[in-house]
């Protein structure tokens, strides 16, 4: 399902700007949220991200379950930095793929291992409800998903992920990605209320001048956040 952006952008004159946030290291990570348990990778992913010249800032609350949003994302090249990111944290961010993968048990091993969680996407809205069964196991989840469903501009945001929050009772955390500051960022929680339009702009107005790394594809949504705050 797609959601145009309301017309009332007037309204977020009113919300929070991005400020500059304090660098964020595995040690900050609480005792809930989920991790992968590794060792030597969190070093070498920490060196990796120095040598690239980017850092990981904001504030990750200790929570063991939210839809993770992933943003912007206009190229390939945004998961060289994101990815050792999150290894540098220690922290796991599962993603949706296909159920056929894990039928091969080594591949299956390395899915999970990765962060892959299985979902059968054979029959219509199987997957948002596999989605929010996933979540109601109780067990630590992060799930991550891109919300602007292409590398490529687009008019609107495709919000199943909002559904899937409000469904399995669950808070959204929005990340950014942006190439001018090189910061991949962990940006506020936002609780789902039902009012979709209104906690869509919460989550819009935290995205305010975060550059991706081809501007022109920027999301219709995103460009209008900060159009109306200049």
């Amino acid at each position: 399902m797609i959601l145009p952006l309301s017309s009332k952008l007037s309204t977020l004159s009113n919300l929070p700007h991005i400020n500059k946030l304090p660098k964020l290291r595995k040690k900050d990570l609480g005792l809930l949220v989920p991790k992968r348990g590794g060792k030597v990778t969190p070093i070498i992913a920490t060196y990796l991200l120095k040598i690239a010249g980017w850092r990981t800032v904001g504030h990750i609350p200790d929570i063991p379950q939210a839809v993770v949003l992933a943003l912007p994302h206009t190229s390939n090249v945004d998961g060289i930095y994101a990815i050792p990111s999150l290894f540098a944290l220690d922290l796991k961010i599962s993603i949706m793929g296909k159920h056929t993968l894990f039928k091969v048990p080594v591949l299956a091993h390395l899915l999970r291992w990765i962060g892959i969680v299985p979902i059968d996407r054979g029959n219509k809205g199987s997957v948002l409800q596999s989605s929010i069964d996933k979540f109601k196991t109780g067990e630590p989840l992060f799930l991550g998903l891109s919300p602007e469903g292409t590398r490529k501009y687009t008019e609107s945001w495709k919000t199943g992920f909002y559904y899937l929050a409000l469904g399995a009772n669950v808070p959204i955390l929005p990340v950014a990605l942006d190439y001018k500051t090189k910061e991949v960022r962990f940006l506020s929680l936002v609780h789902p209320t039902g009012d979709i339009e209104a906690d869509l702009l919460k989550i819009y107005s935290q995205y305010r001048g975060v550059i991706p790394r081809h501007p022109e594809r920027l999301s219709q949504p995103l460009q209008d956040i900060n159009n109306s705050l200049l």
